[in-house]
Parts: C-alpha cells; sequence; structure tokens
C-alpha cells in the first residue's frame, strides 16, 4: 500500500525507521531537535529519542561535520543536517579531508558511516551566496556517494540505504519542494544507490536530469508531446556513482540526448553525462548533445534574473527542436 506524503514527511519517515531499527544512528545539525528542524522535517523527533539523538549543534558547520565524521569512525551512525549546502562550504574540510578518505587512508581499518544532508540548489529570490548547486563538487571526490532526488518516495528509500551504507554519503535535497507531495508504500521500503529512474517514456529524444530540474523536464516533455515529440525524462536520482547503463541504453533508443542541470555549466553533473554519452553512445548519436544549465553568472536577486538564470521548460523545448531538426 502507499500513501501521499510531502517530501520532508518522507525523510521523517525515513530517519525514524533507521533511528528505531538501529540505536547508533543519530541526528545532529542546527534548529534540527527544539524547533523541529530549519524546514520542519525532523519535526516530533526531539521528543521520541530525546536530546542524546537529535542534537541541536551551534552554528558551526565545520565544528559539528568533525564530530559527526569522529563519531562515525567510532561504530556510530551520524546523520549531519545543514540548514543548506550553501553553509556546509565551511565543512568542506571534514567532508572532503576526513570523510572521504577515512577507508583509503586507514587502508581499510576504518570505515565512515556518515549522511550529509540538506537543500541544494537555488529557492527564489536568496541571491548569490544561497543559491548554489553542490552536486558536482561532491561528486567529484573519490570517497563520497551523492544522491540527489525530490519525490518522495525515492527520497524515503535513498535516505534508508544512505544511513545503512558504510561510506559517507551526501544528500541533496530541494528548499523550494519539501512539501512536494507523491505516493509513498508503507513498511520496509529501501531504494539502491546508483540506479536511474526513467520518468515517463519516449522515443524520439533523451532528457537526462535530477532534482527539481526533473519537474521542468517533465513540463517541457508534455509541451513537445502536443507537437509529436516523443521526449523520455530520466531522473539520475544517484550522481555518484552514476548509472551510465540506463542513460546509454536510452540514448541508443532515441539518438539524441539534452542535458538540464540547474547548476553552472563549466565542469559540472552536465558535462559528465554528455562525457559519457559520446563514449559510450558516440555511434547512435543523430546529433550532438546539448546541456541546458543555469546562467554561468552569479544569481540576483530580482525575480526577473531569477527566471532568465534557471533553466525552464521553454529553454529544455528549444534544445529538443535543435537535436530534433539536426542535420
Amino acid at each position: 500500500m502507499a500513501r501521499k506524503l510531502a517530501l520532508r514527511d518522507a525523510l521523517r519517515e525515513a530517519m525514524i525507521e533507521e533511528m528505531r531499527r538501529d540505536e547508533k544512528v543519530f541526528l545532529m545539525g542546527e534548529e534540527v531537535a527544539q524547533y523541529n528542524g530549519a524546514y520542519k522535517v525532523s519535526k516530533g523527533m526531539l521528543d521520541e529519542f530525546g536530546a542524546q539523538r537529535v542534537i541541536d549543534t551551534p552554528i558551526a558547520e565545520l565544528g559539528f561535520a568533525g564530530i559527526g565524521v569522529g563519531a562515525a569512525m567510532n561504530g556510530l551512525r551520524p546523520i549531519v543536517e545543514f540548514m543548506t549546502w550553501n553553509f556546509a562550504i565551511l565543512a568542506f574540510d571534514q567532508i572532503v579531508n576526513n570523510a572521504a578518505k577515512t577507508l583509503s587512508q586507514s587502508a581499510g581499518q576504518f570505515n565512515c558511516p556518515i549522511v550529509f544532508r540538506g537543500p541544494s540548489g537555488s529557492a527564489g529570490q536568496l541571491a548569490q551566496q544561497h543559491s548554489q548547486t553542490f552536486e558536482s563538487w561532491m561528486a567529484n571526490t573519490p570517497g563520497l556517494k551523492v544522491i540527489s532526488c525530490i519525490d518522495p518516495a525515492d527520497a524515503k528509500g535513498l535516505l534508508k540505504s544512505a544511513i545503512r551504507d558504510n561510506d559517507p554519503v551526501c544528500m541533496m535535497e530541494s528548499e523550494m519542494l519539501y512539501g512536494f507531495e507523491g505516493e509513498v508504500p508503507e513498511g520496509e521500503y529501501l531504494v539502491p544507490i546508483g540506479k536511474a529512474a526513467v520518468r515517463r517514456e519516449g522515443t524520439d529524444v533523451t532528457i537526462v536530469t535530477y532534482n527539481k530540474m526533473i519537474l521542468v523536464a517533465l513540463q517541457a516533455a508534455e509541451e513537445l508531446a502536443k507537437e509529436g515529440i516523443s521526449a523520455e525524462v530520466i531522473d539520475l536520482r544517484t550522481i555518484r556513482p552514476l548509472d551510465r547503463k540506463t542513460i546509454v541504453e536510452s540514448v541508443k533508443k532515441t539518438n539524441r540526448c539534452v542535458v538540464v542541470d540547474e547548476a553552472w555549466p563549466f565542469a559540472g553533473v552536465s558535462s559528465e553525462v554528455a562525457y559519457e554519452i559520446q563514449k559510450s553512445a558516440f555511434d547512435y548519436l543523430d546529433a550532438p548533445v546539448i546541456r541546458v544549465n543555469s546562467a554561468d553568472t552569479n544569481l540576483g536577486y530580482a525575480p526577473t534574473l531569477v527566471e532568465e538564470y534557471l533553466p525552464n521548460p521553454a529553454k529544455i523545448i528549444r534544445a529538443v527542436k535543435e537535436v530534433s531538426y539536426a542535420k
């Protein structure tokens, strides 16, 4: 059976189930306890699990990320919530130089089973320092797994898998979509890390994307269908490890591809996807792969600038038509 849950509720359910299942799991971060979370993801968890397992931290991302890494090295399974991944830049030393390298630096003697989670990407008029997308930053680091999704069922299943994983996992959510609802199965439900999902079947072009750009791509696919263009939409869900097989098999079928990525265009996830396609499906392509990214500039505050900056259905439709009519 399935019921509709908001993204925040699906994430909470995942954490609660795993904390009930394993007493080594705990949550820490800014405002996660007494305030019930900045986005109410941890609502009610302090009441059930107490202050030793739902821990409010100071505004010191580097400090509490380091505490989490140390706890993970000593046998616990921390969930570290960042109010936004923009603030997690302060904690990158712990994430990149310690969590990601613990296994290799210890010659396999120490795992670091920790989850770093919080919202990534634009959330409207939050300007330059609060609107960045960090999936490619984290995915560039060997030793880290990176998941990024907004479907509530995926969020629950992937977060549960991440908590049980013996490697450090970075989970990127969306500040704008914590209220986004979807059907979530009841009971034990896991989604494997490293497996993409086909959100819409199609025959003429493959659109590859992730996180909230999935909703934008599906809108574009609906409009394209009215013009007789059948778009297949792939939700990556996991950025590292990347599900190359699902992407390549789709491109072999459609012979055209548009990659949509909310991040900046240079050295991002879209670049990696495009590389994998030309490496593994070059002979099947009837047109070059086109990317639709956010503008290669820092995001302004004015709503007109936000609208111009981000990928939207119209930009995706233009890109699809460019690959569809390419000679």
